[in-house]
């Protein structure tokens, strides 16, 4: 008599390797396996978080090898061999907030904090890409990243006064 196989039974592991704010991991995972569940059940980073499941929202925002990415949407053996940093990782290096950061605290560019790690990330990319966008930019760059909280307005001045404070400008010059 033939033995069945089901397709859950079938599935293998794979062996991942990646570099997660500067430290390399590597794992085994199930092919099937959400980035963004790798993120934050295998490697307990909870910045980024689940919001929609459809990439519509941008609340698991992150930055893989110099690009935003929903992790919502790529398999974590996608992932292999890449570079990606997540909001843990955006804190200056003696611990202090990098300028995204002190600009949401600052210019009040968060309230309830939901999309806030995937908007910071999102606006990070945006800035690599762009050191000094003007409002409209900015509005573009983050339009895949939801806000239901603020109306935007000041998500759009943290990230000119992070803008003007890596430019070395100070936000008030920046903006007149």
């Amino acid at each position: 008599m033939d033995q069945v196989t089901t397709s859950a039974e079938a599935i293998e592991d794979v062996a991942i390797t990646v570099t997660v704010n500067g430290t390399r991991y590597k794992r085994f995972v199930e092919p099937r396996l959400l980035l963004i569940h790798f993120l934050r059940e295998d490697l307990n980073l909870t910045g980024p978080h689940i919001g929609c499941d459809t990439s519509h929202c941008g609340a698991c925002t992150i930055e893989m090898d110099g690009m935003s990415v929903k992790a919502c949407t790529l398999f974590a053996v996608q992932a292999d061999g890449a570079s990606i940093t997540t909001i843990e990782g955006m804190a200056n290096a003696d611990g202090t907030l990098s300028a995204l950061q002190e600009g949401f605290r600052q210019m009040h560019g968060l309230q309830c904090g939901f999309c806030t790690p995937g908007m910071i990330m999102r606006a990070h990319v945006l800035l690599k890409e762009n050191p000094n966008p003007t409002e409209e930019e900015i509005r573009f760059g983050i339009a895949g990243n939801l806000c239901r909280c603020t109306g935007y307005q000041n998500i759009v001045k943290a990230i000119q006064y992070a803008a003007a404070k890596l430019s070395g400008q100070d936000f008030q010059e920046a903006a007149e």
